[in-house]
């Protein structure tokens, strides 16, 4: 009943100054907003990451003559290395046991056409048949190539659904011919669409052609060549690229002594680093919002001490009629605690739809995440609390006969 009450009191109070409330309401608003927005935002972009490297899986691991630098002179040291080759395909084969699949993996840009539509820049990538068995590469429609037109050097194409848009829209792609670089690949496959990844270039814009076949029109690959390989299970992961370094280190004749001129990577070992290089900068993001939060809940307090003032005589009567020094402090404490619980849910829901309004910009998307929704709940009701302690104390502890005499 007392608590009721209360409640009640508060809220009333509330309503009769409504410009005062609003102004705090929309001070905590804001500053929750900017929050839930930061957080909504570096989720969604963390989990698109998570997404992307998840399709390696966890016992794919990559062979790169260059891999992360975290200076500018390690990455000057790291293009010196000579390219993979070739050849070092036969070797892991014969010479790893824990490895189950491997593909090489290489590429280069050139300009499609199909009829007098053309297409330049496209992402043109050479990899194995047995691709599709080590990274989950997602169908729409038709197929990715399969063994036998790689060993005949088949001029088939597993195309990305950019260029599908841009070169075959409305048309049926498969068995279409599409000419790269003037010589005509059919198409078998069409991959499901990505979209891009940070805004960045689109993760559609790509023609996979069999690695036989890139070969004998580009020839050997460059400085871009690099594996793809999946051990037998997790267990015999470390294993299976224990055994790879040994076989590169041998054929690369890499002395003992010497670090290796190349690089093995998984999919943990990129996430790690990425949310390492982000760690500071989505701090320092959600440091600069806090300051808002900071800003509203010192306005709560200003004007919670404002409410006190203003109502001293009434604090007075009521305690007079036998109002606790609990029931005064509770009062105020709830004022405060709806103002800003109130505007914090409404941040949240703006957040989250700015939020999702910018990684719409990006081509990407983002779902309601059960932390961004805690954190906007908790830093609302802790700004409540902590910078409305002080004016409900200083309420609660009013001396009722120096209250009722108050003009």
């Amino acid at each position: 009943m007392i608590t009721g009450s209360l409640l009640k009191i508060a809220f009333d109070a509330i309503i009769s100054n409504k410009l005062r409330s609003g102004l705090t309401f929309l001070g905590i608003m804001i500053g929750v907003t900017s929050v839930m927005t930061i957080i909504s935002a570096l989720e969604g972009m963390a989990g698109a990451v998570q997404e992307d490297l998840a399709s390696l899986g966890p016992t794919t691991f990559f062979v790169q003559r260059v891999g992360i630098a975290t200076t500018e002179e390690e990455f000057r040291e790291m293009i010196k290395r000579k390219p993979l080759d070739p050849e070092m395909e036969k070797l892991i084969i014969d010479g790893c046991p824990d490895c189950e699949k491997l593909s090489p993996n290489t590429g280069t840009r050139a300009k499609v056409k199909y009829g007098n539509q053309a297409l330049n820049n496209v992402n043109i990538r050479a990899a194995r048949a047995n691709l599709i068995d080590i990274v989950d590469v997602e169908v729409e429609q038709g197929r990715f190539y399969v063994p036998e037109e790689e060993v005949y050097r088949q001029r088939v194409a597993f195309i990305g659904d950019m260029v599908r848009e841009n070169l075959l829209s409305g048309l049926d792609p498969l068995g279409k011919d599409l000419k790269i670089n003037g010589q005509s690949y059919k198409v078998v496959g069409v991959a499901k669409k990505r979209g891009s990844l940070f805004g960045g270039s689109n993760e559609d814009n790509f023609i996979y052609v069999p690695f036989s076949t890139y070969l004998k029109q580009f020839g050997r690959p460059g400085r871009y060549m690099s594996f793809i390989i999946k051990a037998k299970s997790l267990e015999k992961l470390q294993d299976a690229m224990d055994q790879v370094r040994v076989i590169l280190r041998s054929y690369r004749h890499v002395p003992f002594d010497k670090p290796d001129d190349f690089t093995i990577l998984t999919a943990d070992m990129i996430l790690d680093f990425l949310n390492q290089i982000t760690r500071v900068f989505r701090l320092g993001l959600i440091g600069i919002s806090s300051i808002s939060l900071v800003v509203g809940g010192i306005v709560v307090m200003n004007i919670m001490m404002v409410s006190v003032t203003e109502r001293t005589r009434e604090i007075g009567i009521r305690k007079s009629l036998g109002a606790k020094q609990k029931h005064i402090l509770v009062q105020f404490l709830f004022e405060s605690l709806i103002l800003t619980m109130t505007g914090g849910l409404i941040g949240v829901v703006l957040g989250f739809v700015i939020a999702r309004s910018l990684m719409n910009m990006i081509d990407m998307t983002i779902s309601p995440s059960v932390l961004a929704i805690i954190s906007g709940i908790s830093i609302s009701t802790g700004i409540g609390l902590i910078f409305g302690i002080y004016p409900a104390m200083k309420a609660a502890r009013l001396d009722p006969i120096k209250a009722l005499s108050y003009e």
